[in-house]
């Protein structure tokens, strides 16, 4: 008698953040010009500087973008830093706690590299299980407890917690907070700071900007600490960086807008059984906001490579980043498969970044017949 076929493990319910709607980017988008006006003169937008200059601790056109940034997140201040989204979580949490800290943090797998940033500032983490009000509750009461970390994007596919609430039940116990806004940042309706956190972090490079520069926009005491931690030459984002950062972000929240609208499509269209060979889809904000995709057979490990073939991108460089134009077939991110690793062999997540639901489709399509002959 032949083997049976392995089972398929199902996906989780997944709580998918909301987005922002494309009339509400083009506005956002409006928004910034608007405020990039009121702090360039037009000639300084074609004009970068260098150096610590003095009085001001950094380039002259950094300062302008940083303002720019502050009044277009309705924040106190903005600082940008190196080291893109890992740096500025790392720059915000080394202002505000010292080791030995008690640090509040999420109940799941922890994000590789925030683990590290954890690690290296020797706090002392506190979990609790933000989906459980009254756990969260419980743990803010904790003696003591003076900062919490908030992840935006899901760390756990079954995660379903109101980033906003937590910030919320976080403020009314007295506690402050910095927010991971990496993958969410002008896609959803209010990132972390506009929901109250004390501070925002996030990569410019995953909006299309620089290699290696972050931003973190917040309350003015914990945004000067990080500027006054960041006092070297060799630290400082150049003027011509940050006029490169700001460019690219003139473009983007419509450009994510798009991206989620392509997306909906694709699961859409792959939930009704277009492609052979797909047995879930679930949308997630895996890291990035993607397209989760259970397969009939465990070929997960396969496919990125075979899609490659057919124009996909088999493994991302910034997620989202100006370098990833195709769209990307991917395996599930580090920390969902640690929550979840009996999806390995059955699960990929697809993000259509600047194509169509068309050419997904299509190379998909190709790419599971191929494994299947």
């Amino acid at each position: 008698m032949p083997p049976l076929p392995p089972l398929s493990p199902p996906l989780p319910p997944t709580f998918p953040l909301p987005t922002i709607t494309l009339e509400d980017a083009i506005r956002l988008q409006f928004r910034l010009l608007e405020h990039t006006a009121a702090h360039f003169e037009g000639p300084q937008l074609f004009e970068a500087d260098a150096g610590v200059v003095t009085g001001l601790g950094r380039p002259r056109t950094t300062a302008r973008v940083e303002a720019v940034l502050a009044d277009w997140f309705g924040a106190e201040e903005a600082t940008l830093v190196q080291g893109a989204g890992t740096g500025a979580i790392r720059a915000a949490l080394q202002a505000a706690v010292s080791p030995g800290d008690p640090l509040l943090i999420h109940r799941a797998p922890v994000y590789r590299t925030t683990a590290v940033t954890l690690r290296g500032l020797g706090v002392r983490t506190s979990e609790a299980d933000f989906n459980d009000r009254t756990a969260l509750r419980q743990s803010l009461a904790t003696t003591g407890l003076t900062w919490a970390y908030v992840q935006h994007s899901r760390q756990r596919l079954g995660d379903s917690y109101d980033p906003g609430e937590v910030l919320a039940a976080c403020r009314a116990a007295g506690v402050r907070t910095v927010v991971d806004d990496n993958y969410a940042v002008l896609r959803v309706p209010a990132c972390g700071v506009q929901l109250g956190a004390d501070a925002s972090c996030f990569s410019l490079f995953k909006l299309h900007g620089p290699e290696g520069v972050g931003a973190v926009v917040g309350a003015r005491d914990l945004v000067g600490r990080v500027r006054a931690d960041n006092y070297s030459g060799g630290g400082q984002v150049q003027g011509s960086q940050a006029l490169e950062a700001l460019r690219a972000l003139t473009h983007v929240p419509v450009m994510w807008a798009l991206q989620s609208l392509v997306s909906a499509e694709v699961a859409a269209r792959l939930g009704a059984g277009e492609v052979p060979g797909v047995a879930e889809v679930r949308i997630a904000n895996a890291q990035d906001r993607c397209v989760l995709v259970r397969l009939d057979r465990p070929v997960a490990r396969q496919l990125p490579a075979v899609a490659a073939r057919y124009g996909a991108t088999p493994y991302p460089v910034g997620s989202d980043s100006r370098y990833e134009i195709a769209p990307l077939v991917h395996r599930m991110s580090a920390s969902s498969l640690d929550d979840a690793p009996e999806l390995a062999d059955w699960t990929v997540r697809i993000n259509p970044m600047r194509a169509g639901a068309d050419l997904v489709i299509e190379i998909l399509r190709r790419s599971l017949h191929d494994l299947k002959g």
